[in-house]
């Protein structure tokens, strides 16, 4: 009796075991794809940084893979010490801190307008702010545009002119329109006012969503680089990428600068990108946990969900 039920139980075990291999080699084959597709993302992002860390003569011959060669800092010192390059870079800041408070100052109360039902025209405005994703006047006349307002070389051009889009519009809209009833409710229970509404209610509750927007504004600000190249002149007022450009192709093209960068051994032009490239992403890896954490913090706000 008991070596019939210690049978059973081993023949239950090994059923068991059967029923859930397919699940273990999914989990394995599902792993395997997970650690592929975060090495082929994380491997740019190592190799500029090992390119910006090698000697030129290093990764002119093919020598940098993944780890630094001939380990220098050179590249940075050169980046460092060229004036126009902090210029560039408190432009870009300018551009990315200052377009991006532009957007949400336009984004936000326009999106909870939109999320209102009481609002006259209602469905018109949004179907019109729908309507840009998918048609747009074109580069020429938004160029001709810009040009009749007296935007082109200007700083305010760049934060006006791309301070609103359509897409966050009808996110954030999304985001207010999916708050629960009840809180509005009670607020004009208070007496609260609309702009009572929107800083006390809606701006505390709906913050992963704003900080998802700002977000997407941000990097799509810090990586402006054909409008920027299109409507600014003067070297003044050039953003980081515009200024990596101008290294890329006149850097090239100035003969006296490729005869000395050829002969320098520990900087060539592929160091001096990579390095440009590292110190641009510094504040946007800097700024990324910081929003991270408001992240949670807003989805633990307090709240009835429907």
């Amino acid at each position: 009796m008991v070596s019939d039920g210690i049978a059973e139980a081993l023949a239950g075990q090994q059923q068991t075991a059967r029923r859930f291999e397919p699940d273990r080699v999914f989990g394995i084959v599902n792993a395997s794809l997970v650690l592929l597709l975060l090495a082929s993302m994380l491997y740019p992002f190592l190799y500029i940084a090992a390119v910006s860390l090698s000697s030129g003569a290093a990764v002119t011959s093919g020598r940098v893979l993944l780890w630094p060669v001939d380990l220098t800092l050179a590249a940075y010192g050169q980046v460092l010490s060229d004036r126009l390059f902090w210029i560039a870079y408190g432009n870009t800041l300018i551009y990315a801190v200052g377009g991006t408070l532009m957007s949400l100052a336009l984004i936000v109360p326009g999106a909870y307008a939109l999320s209102r039902p009481r609002l006259f025209g209602r469905r018109v405005f949004n179907f019109l702010v729908a309507f840009t994703l998918w048609f747009h006047a074109g580069m020429i006349p938004f160029f001709l545009n810009m040009r009749d307002l007296g935007l082109i070389d200007s700083r305010l051009g760049i934060l006006v002119g791309f301070a609103c889009s359509a897409f966050n519009v009808i996110l954030l809209r999304n985001a207010f329109e999916g708050m629960a009833p009840s809180f509005e409710d009670a607020a004009r229970l208070e007496g609260a006012n609309e702009f009572q509404l929107l800083r006390y209610i809606f701006l505390p509750l709906s913050m992963p969503a704003i900080l998802t927007v700002a977000l997407l504004c941000l990097v799509t600000r810090w990586n402006g680089y054909f409008w920027a190249m299109i409507l600014l002149r003067g070297e003044e007022k050039i953003p980081l990428q515009v200024y990596l450009k101008r290294i890329i192709v006149d850097l090239r093209a100035d003969d006296a600068a490729a005869a000395r960068l050829a002969h320098a051994s520990d900087y060539s032009f592929e160091t001096i990108m990579a390095a440009i490239i590292v110190v641009s992403l510094v504040p946007i890896v800097a700024a990324y946990p910081y929003l991270l954490k408001h992240f949670n913090k807003g989805m633990t706000l307090g709240g009835i969900k429907e």
